[in-house]
């Protein structure tokens, strides 16, 4: 018995060994678990935070953009403008219920015709037969039918800025207007045709073309929305309360083009259109004395239909012109089964045009000496001649055009208007507005190589008259554009000491410089002109001839493209063979 109970008190080192160790088997069953826990949870963070970090950088943004931060809005009462496919920024504002626009944007983004007087401020608007003037404050003007008045201010003159209303502008404009809230913004229509798409689901328009980018609006599903142009994945458009910005492709139905339906009647200003092909030859007249030639000048012509002679010049700042008019040489010309269009011009150094032509009662004053003229001689039309038209002068300048043209057109005058070969620095003469309102627009086909070029070349190159008729026929219908033709050319010569200069010749004149110095000519495909070189006293000599070869090239590309007729610099510089050729073509 006593050595049992000794037994159970005597320790057992097994017992306790397996003890241990299965407590230390457990401690590292725990840890291993904690490890795996640790390391899952590390896991699922890191997941989630690669998942955040996807999301924010592609995933889609709901931010809203700053909608007076994108329509350019900065002051209270300031409205905003989309204008067909932009958000100018230009400045408008918002009074009552009417948009008021500033003059300058209706002029270069709704309707050029309108035109503001700074000196009188005062709003003009040139119709067929009359031009609106309307006061800055008032709330009527004169209509064909009797005086118009409207409940609100026409036009308004705020710290030297003219502001429309726009229901004024609706009235002479084909346009379809709408006028939004929140902000305050106008959203104007003019373009006729435009791609439309239909949204096929509740999708949000950004700002640009990205899910991060900030959301403008929202377009529901059926919504109508005009596409403006492809972007990749992503489509520009305008919905129709004037945001412009991206969705996705996706979202849209098929395109379609749509001609925006109107009501608005286009005024009709009616011209005049001779029914044959019009053969002018300006003639230079310096003096009353030279009327008394015309006689002779026009004595070997042939086929020639209009005399214009240069009979006005601006003489001031307050449109007094100069004449030359005579009715004898109006009356001999018209035994002759010719037409006169006296010409004026603004070539006096000492009279600002700008000035002039900026100035309404000048322009009028102009305007009325001109028709009276007409009257007391009894001329057929005007041609105006204005020539260094700045682009400042020249929304001026294309309102005397206008204004012009009513006077001719109640009293049946033709009126025809001199332009230089288009060029981008003289789109400012506006001959899509010319081909409008006057009845003949006439290129200058000539000068590519004037008194003051660097270098020796063409007056009228084969390649420079084809595009002056291309680039204008983009503007001006076929039927009003008159190519004028140079009957001189230039002598050029070069030395090391002088230069390049050059002496302008009549056709005789230049084939005799060419006979005298014994030089070859030689066809130059190139210009389509003959073509002489040569070298005397330390000089080179050059000399594109124009002749009855190099004129019925250009007299070709005129018939080709269906032309109105031909004008030429001047009468007196031709030879005898040329109005043979002129005939050939023009009759």
């Amino acid at each position: 018995m006593d050595e049992r109970r000794d037994r159970r008190r005597r320790p057992n080192p097994e017992g306790r060994r397996t003890d241990r160790a299965r407590r230390r088997k457990l401690q590292r069953q725990r840890k291993r678990r904690r490890r795996i826990f640790i390391s899952i949870v590390v896991f699922l963070i890191a997941v989630i935070a690669a998942a955040i970090v996807i999301w924010k950088k592609y995933g889609p943004s709901h931010a809203d953009a700053d909608l007076n931060n994108y329509f350019g809005i900065k002051e209270k009462n300031q409205a905003a403008l989309t204008i067909n496919n932009e958000i100018p920024d230009v400045q408008a504002k918002k009074e009552g219920s009417q948009i008021y626009v500033e003059y300058t944007a209706v002029r270069d983004y709704i309707n050029s015709r309108f035109y503001w007087d700074s000196n009188e401020n005062k709003l003009l608007y040139t119709l067929p037969d009359r031009t609106l003037s309307i006061s800055a404050g008032a709330t009527e003007y004169d209509t064909a039918d009797g005086t118009q008045t409207t409940d609100y201010e026409i036009v308004k003159s705020e710290g030297g800025i003219a502001y429309i209303a726009l229901d004024f502008v609706k009235e002479f404009t084909d346009m379809e207007v709408s006028v939004q809230e929140n902000p305050d913004r106008a959203v104007i229509v003019t373009n006729k045709k435009e791609n439309h798409a239909s949204v096929q689901k509740d999708t949000e328009v950004r700002v640009l073309g990205g899910v991060k980018s900030p959301v403008l609006t929202k377009v529901s599903k059926s919504d109508e929305v005009v596409v403006i142009e492809e972007a990749g994945d992503w489509k520009k458009i305008r919905t129709k309360d004037g945001f412009i910005g991206y969705v996705k492709a996706g979202s849209l139905g098929k395109e379609e083009e749509k001609t925006r339906e109107s009501t608005y009647q286009e005024p009709e200003y009616t011209n005049i259109q001779k029914d044959y092909k019009i053969n002018l030859g300006w003639h230079q007249v310096t003096s009353q004395a030279a009327n008394d030639n015309v006689s002779s000048v026009v004595a070997n012509t042939k086929g020639l239909t209009t005399l214009s002679p240069t009979w006005f010049s601006i003489a001031d700042t307050n449109g007094t012109i100069t004449s030359l008019a005579s009715k004898s040489y109006v009356d001999y010309a018209h035994q002759q089964g010719m037409e006169v269009w006296g010409l004026i011009d603004n070539f006096s150094n000492q009279v600002d045009t700008l000035a002039v032509l900026s100035n309404t009662q000048s322009r009028a004053n102009i305007i009325s000496q001109l028709i009276a003229e007409a009257d007391s001689v009894g001329m057929d039309g005007i041609n105006v001649d204005f020539e260094q038209i700045t682009t400042e002068m020249g929304e001026h300048y294309i309102q005397f055009i206008r204004e012009l043209s009513v006077a001719c057109r109640a009293k049946g005058l033709v009126l025809s208007v001199d332009n230089y070969v288009p060029k981008g620095y003289t789109s400012h003469y506006n001959r899509k507005e010319q081909g409008i309102v006057a009845d003949y627009v006439i290129i200058m086909g000539y000068d590519e190589h004037y008194s003051g070029s660097e270098e020796a070349g063409s007056v009228a190159s084969i390649g420079f008259v084809q595009e002056g008729i291309e680039e204008t026929l983009k503007e001006v219908p076929k039927e009003k554009v008159i190519n004028g033709i140079p009957f001189f050319t230039r002598l050029w010569s070069e030395s090391e000491a002088d230069g390049v200069q050059s002496t302008a010749m009549g056709m005789e004149e230049a084939a005799k410089a060419v006979a005298d110095a014994g030089a070859s000519v030689s066809w130059d495909a190139e210009t389509e002109q003959n073509y002489a070189k040569w070298t005397a006293d330390g000089k080179t000599y050059q000399i594109w001839l124009e002749d009855g070869k190099s004129i019925e090239s250009k007299l070709k590309v005129m018939k080709e493209y269906d032309l109105a007729g031909a004008a030429a610099w001047k009468l007196g510089f031709e030879t005898s063979d040329i109005w043979d050729i002129m005939a050939q073509y023009l009759n």
